[in-house]
Parts: structure tokens; sequence; C-alpha cells
């Protein structure tokens, strides 16, 4: 009686996901991206880059998800942050007009680059022991063009710290193009 449930269930879960309008592609944008609860840091500039699958349930509503390689950070008067990530963003898709969509959930990341530069007097390049790993939520918006051309705009707002040692969260800003290949 179990196998049979599983199977019904597993038949069930398989009709409905490839049933439904499938989504694979490549993107790349910019990043725009600040460390916030230390003083005295501006923006820095990175990009990102990398693939999403998504599944659109209904004309309304889908989901996506991405791995993204992105350059993050904060720059400040004598030198720079340079965190980069490995991020997976979730988000759910509700598409308000054919094309537009608003964007909202959770996204994971994890670090692959954590160094801080600091020219002159002494200075030079250094590890920083940023955390491992990070958890922040994404709002945005996207349209999806004809012919396979995606075009989204996030703000991801940090729920760890990134640094560790204060209330040091990652604020980005990310505007990007992708091209679906389904």
């Amino acid at each position: 009686m179990k196998k049979l449930i599983v199977a019904v269930i597993t038949l069930f879960i398989g009709t409905t996901v490839f049933s439904q309008e499938i989504d694979l592609g490549v993107k790349a944008g910019v990043n725009f991206s600040q460390i916030s609860g230390i003083d005295n840091l501006s923006n820095k500039t990175g990009f990102q880059a990398g693939v999403f699958a998504g599944i659109k349930f209904t004309d309304r509503i889908g989901i996506q998800a991405d791995v993204l390689y992105s350059q993050q950070g904060a720059e400040f008067d004598a030198g720079k942050f340079d965190l980069n990530y490995v991020n997976i963003p979730v988000v759910a898709k509700i598409y308000l007009i054919k094309g537009l969509n608003l964007q909202a959930g959770p996204q994971f990341g994890f670090i692959v680059k954590d160094e801080v530069y600091q020219p002159g007097n002494g200075g030079g390049l250094f590890k920083e022991n940023a955390e491992k790993s990070d958890i922040s939520g994404i709002v945005g918006a996207g349209y999806d063009f004809p012919f396979g051309i995606r075009l989204d705009a996030r703000y991801s707002f940090g729920f760890t710290d990134a640094l560790g040692y204060t209330e040091s969260k990652n604020n980005v800003f990310s505007a990007a193009l992708g091209y679906s290949f389904l």
C-alpha cells in the first residue's frame, strides 16, 4: 500500500511539474552592494553571473531559483571589502500582466572570497574571515520579453552578519539581463 501511495504521489508531482511551463537559462548583471552597521562605508560595484531555472504553475504564479556568482562588499577611504559569494535565490514570481512580475523569497549565499585591501602605511591585502554563509531576503520585479529575454531588478537585505563581529549585513541592489533557452 505504501508503494502504491508513493507511486501515485510521484506520478502526480511529475505530471504537475512537467506539464507546466519550464524556464532554463543564463543571466548576468551588475551589483551595487553595501555593508550596513559599519560607519564610513560606501557602495561597491561588482557583477553577478550564473544560471536560472523556473516553473510557471499558472499564468499568474511561478517560482525561480538561480545559482549566481556575486561580487559584493563595500568600499571605504582606505580600501575595500571584497566579499564574493555563490548565491542561491529562490523567488516566487507573481505576474501582474503578461511578462511583468513581482518577485520575493529567500537567498542563501556561500562565501568564496573574503579579502580586505588597505593601501599604504603597511597596508595590503589580508583575509577578513567573513562568515562562511549568508542568508538574505529578496524583493524585486522583472519582465519576461518575447524570444527568451529576461530582465530583473532585485534588492537583497541581509539577515546574518556578513563579517561576524558587528551588525554587518549585506545589502545589494542588482540588475540583470538573462536569456531563457526554453
